[in-house]
């Protein structure tokens, strides 16, 4: 399982999902670098909307079906169940959306 970091690919069980800090103060906000600690694994999932969510239209049906992906929680749980051996099926589409669904369906017919 990988993971893909803007510019990066790493295993997900190698990466350190985190959450951005809280600012200091409000000069922390302002300023063009950050103003914590990261790691050569960190991870901050939540950065990633402003880089891939730009058009609105795109954000509001992105929210609505995966916000999740964009919490630390979301990638902390994967990181751990894949370390514990548990193995993903990802399916691009909902059950009855796939092809195996309607070709089983004719098959019954």
């Amino acid at each position: 399982v990988v993971f893909y970091d803007y510019d990066e690919i790493e295993y997900i069980t190698d990466c350190n999902f985190r959450r951005v800090p809280a600012p200091r103060h409000e000069e922390d906000e302002m300023s063009g670098e950050v103003w914590y600690s990261v790691g050569p694994h960190d991870v901050f999932p939540e950065t990633f909307g402003p880089f891939l969510l730009g058009n609105p239209t795109v954000r509001e049906v992105f929210m609505k079906h995966h916000a999740d992906l964009l919490d630390r929680e979301f990638w902390q749980t994967h990181k751990e169940r894949i370390a514990a051996g548990h193995v993903f099926d990802v399916f691009p589409y909902e059950r009855d959306r796939r092809f195996h669904v309607q070709a089983d369906k004719e098959l019954l017919d």
